[in-house]
């Protein structure tokens, strides 16, 4: 069923509308943004028979409360959140069916961040430049959620869907291993600092957000021209892992700034880029070259 309408009771830290992002801006500075794990945000969708980029809710930690006010078909997927509907718990991953009335709920995930809810129909917010999306550093698309709002249900439905059961792996609190392959300023790291890139187990900041994930560990050193002079400034993409000065690497996440003047070493395979888009606070991170794998392999053949 489409149409009606979800009363937000409780928003969480940071709910947001997100969908696919809004590409082909990034001449006029206004990157994709979108949901930071696409690949969950999709299997929503997919879920309920939408279009894969209806706009959907991005929820950041939990905490969401909402009420249907009208029978409504929705999915959950993305971090482990404890799922209530009506106080009843309910499956990830599945296809649930919402009485009016009735209500909805997601608790703090015991690992990943953010869940992602696809309602049958999608939400149907105003877009801007052609997305529903929340860019959190631009500014564009609606307001993060707040209580009292209340939240239209559209109509872009692709057919009923096959599955009402997907099967899958949550986000976990075990260090996660991300594979990337070397970035267009590879040289911008001396021998050293590449072999300490690739061995430390980094630490996820508790600075990271939508923009990126911020990495604690040992600082890399940057080769003396990149130290001495610096480079222009450049274009750069979701999954980009990026030296500051500072030395501690940043992978950017779906609302990444279109260009930076640091050094991209190295960037993340788009599935990695959704699994970055799940990394908490505090949780071990090791990258992995896909060319020292390309190497290793050859080797043994």
């Amino acid at each position: 069923m489409t149409g009606g309408r979800l009363e937000v009771v409780q928003a969480g830290p940071l709910t947001t509308v997100q969908d696919l992002g809004r590409p082909g801006w990034a001449h006029l500075g206004v990157t994709t943004s979108g949901a930071a794990d696409r690949a969950a945000f999709k299997l929503a969708n997919r879920l309920v028979g939408n279009q894969e980029g209806a706009a959907g809710l991005e929820v950041t930690m939990g905490g969401l409360e909402l009420r249907a006010l009208a029978d409504l078909t929705i999915a959950i997927t993305g971090a482990p959140c404890p799922i209530t509907i009506a106080g009843t718990p309910s499956p990830a991953r599945t296809v649930l069916g919402v009485a009016s009335g009735q209500t909805i709920r997601l608790d703090p995930a015991p690992a990943g961040v953010r869940a992602y809810l696809a309602v049958r129909g999608g939400i149907d917010v105003p877009a801007v430049l052609g997305s529903r999306s929340t860019d959190t550093l631009s500014g564009l698309g609606p307001a993060a959620l707040a209580a009292g709002d209340l939240l239209a249900i559209g109509s872009e439905v692709a057919g009923w869907p096959v599955l009402t059961l997907a099967p899958g792996a949550d986000p976990t609190s075990e260090d996660a291993r991300l594979y990337a392959l070397p970035g267009p300023r590879d040289d911008a790291l001396d021998p050293a600092a590449w072999d300490r890139f690739r061995r430390t187990r980094w630490r996820v900041s508790d600075r990271s957000d939508r923009v990126g994930v911020r990495l604690e560990g040992p600082p890399l050193s940057l080769a003396p021209p990149v130290e001495a002079i610096g480079r222009p400034s450049e274009g750069v993409v979701r999954g980009a892992i990026q030296v500051p000065p500072n030395g501690l690497p940043v992978v950017f996440l779906a609302d990444h700034p279109v260009t930076g003047g640091y050094p991209v070493v190295a960037v993340l395979t788009e599935i990695d880029a959704d699994r970055a888009g799940q990394l908490r606070p505090g949780q071990g991170l090791i990258i992995a070259l896909l060319a020292d794998i390309r190497l290793l392999l050859g080797a043994r053949t």
